[in-house]
């Protein structure tokens, strides 16, 4: 039943871009396309330039020589741009110019014909239209994108098997990219986290969470912690044509080609500061010691290719695991609007945990995620995500819905699952260690923003988990449900618009 599902999905999606690619050449010429190439006569032509380097200006649409942005059409008469031909989204800067505004967009650093909204972890997509958290810098030709989180935060966790703990998960991220040309980029990348010394090795407590393992025992109701080094890779993309392109990507550690954006990296999750109970079932091998991946693309469709190491990290958590390749994984990726992708995928992990070295996984995984932008500073985002793994025989599912609404100040959020975890994953006695036990999560959350839009966003929150099992799992947690609450900061970077306003500031 899956495998169809599965296949029906994947069939819809190619489907739905062959059949763009076969309406293209049927569809009347846009209004700009008209102004470019229907009235004769150089004088009479309209001309275009880039956003970040005016003195670039050509008689025809296409791509910044320098930094490899689109060109936007000039004002008659004028030397700088009017308006763009791009569509609007929460991160491409307003700038006005006599009276009428035009659109910059950057470019993603793993593929330079994507926008930088769509850049998620690894090579994954978010939609277009998604807000982005981070500070910018530009060095010449070159973009540097910083981005991160700290959410120092008191959690309790009732039941038999909870417990209460003071601790601050985190990461930060940077993104560098460089061109080589107009068709040709680098695009380089390190995301780093200090969970092993806020968390320990033992990680935070997560009720009816599973996966990884601590002084050689595995981890049940906690989170393990993330290792030093989440990502160090680079990737170099090409412009074969105008709506055609392709890249390659390395990582040491990095991100296969594999499931939804790992959850920190969702705007749906962003301000949830626990990960998701089918974190191991979904997203699971953000950090993985050795991935390479090749993917081509055509417009909005993408596909992509990895080999990687199976093994997941080990507990010491500052080193460098030794690379296998021993692992592989495909992807098709589609974004058939602005504000929503898809995504389905299937990868083959070999021996991932270390204490089941004879245990082989497939993992097949499918997720949508939707963005809505609703004003310049309000956003609302929602993410579903189903995952399946068969360890050797043993075939479990997982089932995610979260959400994410802001405006302004103000952030709700909430997040379901449904997870199927063996007896042996929650590490039960040993008669149990056979069963299936379907357990879910229900979570609803609020943050108050208290420094806002100024460089630095400081948010006081709190979050309420419901956790609910079979009575056969009374005996190992109480009678249920279970419960949990959380008070924590969230500390960010702004929402990302400083850079384009101080630079329209430059070129007025």
């Amino acid at each position: 039943m899956y495998k169809h599902i599965l296949v029906l999905i994947a069939g819809i999606a190619l489907g739905a871009s062959i059949t763009i690619a076969q309406q293209i050449d049927h569809e009347h010429p846009s209004p700009l396309a008209a102004a470019a190439y229907g009235v004769p006569g150089k004088q009479d032509r309209q001309r275009y330039t880039c956003v970040m380097h005016p003195d670039v200006v050509m008689d025809h649409p296409g791509n910044c020589p320098k930094c490899g942005m689109k060109l936007v059409p000039m004002k008659r008469d004028e030397k700088r741009p009017t308006s763009n031909a791009q569509r609007p989204t929460p991160n491409s800067e307003k700038i006005q110019e006599s009276g009428r505004e035009m659109q910059m967009v950057m470019q993603s650093s793993v593929n330079l014909a994507d926008p930088m909204n769509r850049e998620s972890s690894g090579t994954a997509w978010v939609p277009d239209s998604t807000p982005m958290y981070g500070k910018m810098f530009m060095f010449g030709d070159d973009m540097l994108m910083l981005h991160g989180a700290i959410l120092p935060r008191y959690t309790n966790v009732s039941t038999q098997r909870g417990d209460d703990r003071i601790d601050a998960p985190n990461w930060i991220m940077a993104m560098f990219s460089h061109s080589l040309g107009e068709n040709t980029q680098l695009g380089f990348r390190a995301m780093m986290s200090l969970d092993p010394l806020t968390e320990g090795g033992r990680g935070y407590p997560l009720l009816l969470q599973s996966g990884e393992s601590w002084h050689g025992q595995p981890l049940h109701d906690r989170q393990h912690p993330h290792d030093l080094f989440d990502e160090l890779s680079f990737s170099i993309s090409q412009k074969f044509g105008a709506e055609f392109s392709g890249y390659f990507y390395f990582g040491y550690p990095g991100e296969p080609a594999l499931g939804p954006p790992t959850f920190m990296h969702r705007l749906s999750a962003m301000d949830d500061p626990d990960a998701p109970l089918g974190h191991h079932w979904q997203d699971s091998t953000h950090v993985t010691f050795g991935v390479a991946t090749a993917g081509l693309q055509w417009r909005n469709v993408k596909i992509e290719g990895s080999a990687f190491t199976g093994r997941e990290p080990d507990e010491n958590r500052y080193d460098f695991d030794r690379p296998r390749f021993d692992s592989f994984s495909g992807r098709i990726s589609w974004n058939p609007t602005q504000n929503l992708t898809l995504q389905v995928s299937h990868g083959y992990i070999k021996s991932p945990e270390a204490l089941e070295p004879d245990v082989n996984r497939h993992r097949t995984t499918a997720s949508a995620i939707y963005n809505q932008p609703l004003g310049r500073d309000s956003n609302w985002a929602i993410t579903f995500v189903w995952g399946r793994n068969n360890d050797s025989g043993e075939k479990t599912q997982s089932f995610l819905l979260e959400t994410n609404y802001q405006r302004s100040r103000d952030t709700v959020y909430a997040r379901w699952e449904r997870v199927e975890k063996s007896g042996h994953e929650l590490v039960l006695a040993r008669s149990d260690q056979d069963e299936i036990f379907p357990v879910n999560a229900a979570t609803v959350g609020y943050v108050r923003d208290l420094s806002h839009g100024s460089g630095i966003d400081v948010g006081l929150g709190g979050q309420v988990t419901i956790n609910f099992w079979p009575n056969d799992l009374d005996r190992y947690y109480g009678s249920g449900p279970g419960y949990a609450f959380e008070l924590f900061l969230r500390v960010r970077p702004s929402l990302h618009v400083a850079a384009a306003m101080q630079h329209a500031g430059e070129m007025k």
